[in-house]
């Protein structure tokens, strides 16, 4: 049986490590001249910028595939960090959250005044919610009978009543904490899948229960080690790797997959996992065929305006991962999802990265992965957004940090919308896809396997279980499974 692979991205390169180690021979097929999708890298002269995801969670999931390839877990080193993040709000208040649910319900208590027990009880419920929706909504297919319906799925019924399902994930929020500092806090949690925190369900708090009760971890080496990692194993498993080759056409006979068609050769296979997104897998590869217009024209999720800049100077009023926040954080995020052809600054925080290796920037020197959200690509003056958002970030840090930032750019480089369709194939800019910005559209995403074209799977931030690293490796995990019902 063989098996193409569209995208090297985390979810097809996971994807590719399960479906060789089932005995499959499995080709990769990536457009670009590197591996790892938004996981990947550039130098700009002596600082290292990782240029994707700067939050890493769950990192046993990629210990998971190591064990799956049999090999020594040192492969892939990471550490825990001790603080998931600083905060830095608009009124000059400056808090450090460590990781741990009672640390984290002192630092609330210290920082904002809430009541120390009533934090644990909140942190320990995201728990249990994340814990019972796990099995039955992450690592199973919600479109396979026989996936969700197991004993794991009275477990999450039962805690329905606990989701938040029917309010907001701000509404629940501003209903268990006194100050408003704190749901902000909390709030930005719905930006890991391009959300608004006024629309999201409450269920999504949950991903507060990776941040504060667990905490994040960060790869020695870089985010990219995950991406060098996956490849790696791909590599020794016998999985064939070809770049600079875009495929054009997911080919197809009497509702099966035949094979695939690049821009250099037709490939003749069994099985094909688009890793693409899946609105371009639809509208590029799979031309002429039925698509499932209700879940395509759903609402996107945000894209991102990224900054990377090497910075001439250490902060040491600065952890791994901080956040600035706006002072308008509501009307910044109806910025982002309402409008359609111009903005109003829609830096509801700021996000940097700071240096985490010594090797990534000269002694004495940062190398700062600046991000703001962003609406999608309808057509807006980029050029112009990018360069008032650039100043507006500035602005922001240079008051807050009390220092000239600008004078400190030694090197320098951005992303944006364009830029995000046009090398990472998300739609319109779109970063994980459709947005979750109902209580249903968490749960309502594309199928890891098409339902009308036999053969063909799909992995990935664009369809289920959602947005992030390690929902793009369950998805991969749940292919594995859809493909061993269907040919073993």
């Amino acid at each position: 049986m063989k098996v193409a692979i569209v995208g090297a991205g985390t979810g097809g390169m996971a994807s590719a490590i399960r479906l060789a180690k089932l005995g499959y021979d499995v080709s990769v097929f990536e457009a670009n001249d590197f591996v790892g999708g938004k996981v990947n890298e550039k130098w700009m002269g002596e600082y290292r910028f990782d240029m994707g995801p700067s939050v890493f969670t769950e990192p046993s999931l990629i210990d998971e595939l190591i064990s799956l390839c049999e090999k020594d877990p040192s492969i892939f080193s990471y550490r825990q960090l001790e603080e998931s993040c600083r905060y830095f709000f608009s009124d000059g208040q400056q808090v450090i959250v460590p990781v741990g649910t009672k640390q984290t319900a002192e630092s609330f208590e210290m920082a904002f005044g809430e009541n120390r027990k009533r934090t644990e009880r909140f942190l320990e419920r995201l728990s249990k919610n994340y814990h019972a929706v796990y099995p039955v909504f992450i690592r199973a297919s919600l479109h396979r009978l026989n996936q969700w319906c197991n004993k794991g799925v009275f477990r999450a019924v039962l805690r329905i009543p606990y989701y938040g399902m029917i309010r907001s994930m701000n509404a629940v929020n501003k209903s268990r904490f006194k100050n408003p500092k704190t749901a902000q806090l909390l709030n930005r949690m719905a930006t890991y899948n391009g959300s608004s925190p006024y629309r999201t369900p409450g269920l999504l708090n949950i991903i507060s229960h990776l941040e504060f009760n667990e905490g994040p971890a960060m790869p020695i080496g870089g985010m990219v080690q995950i991406s060098k990692t996956l490849h790696q194993l791909c590599l020794e498993l016998g999985v064939q790797f070809f770049l600079n080759e875009r495929v054009e056409e997911i080919l197809h006979e009497q509702n099966k997959v035949s094979g695939i068609r690049t821009n250099k050769q037709q490939v003749d296979c069994n099985i094909v996992v688009s890793n693409m997104d899946v609105h371009f897998t639809y509208e590029r590869l799979l031309k002429g065929m039925h698509e499932p217009k209700k879940i395509l024209r759903q609402e996107k999720s945000s894209s991102a305006i990224v900054f990377y800049w090497g910075i001439k100077d250490s902060f040491k009023e600065l952890g791994v991962h901080n956040i600035f926040f706006a002072a308008d954080y509501e009307a910044e995020f109806e910025a982002i999802f309402t409008t359609k052809t111009r903005y109003k600054d829609p830096t509801i925080y700021v996000h940097i990265t700071s240096k985490v290796e010594e090797s990534d920037a000269p002694k004495g020197s940062e190398n700062w992965f600046v991000m703001v959200n962003a609406p999608i690509n309808v057509g807006q003056d980029w050029d112009a957004f990018v360069a008032e958002t650039r100043q507006t970030c500035i602005e922001k840090l240079s008051k807050a940090l009390n220092r000239d930032i600008e004078s400190l750019i030694e090197v320098e480089s951005n992303n944006e919308p364009r830029k995000i369709e046009s090398v990472y194939f998300g739609k319109q800019g779109s970063i994980y896809g459709n947005s979750s910005n109902s209580a249903f559209s968490a749960f309502y995403r594309h199928p890891n396997f098409s339902k009308t074209l036999k053969g063909l799977y799909f992995a990935g931030v664009t369809v289920h279980p959602g947005g992030g690293i390690p929902l793009a490796l369950n998805s991969a995990k749940i292919v594995e499974r859809c493909v061993k019902e269907d040919y073993q």
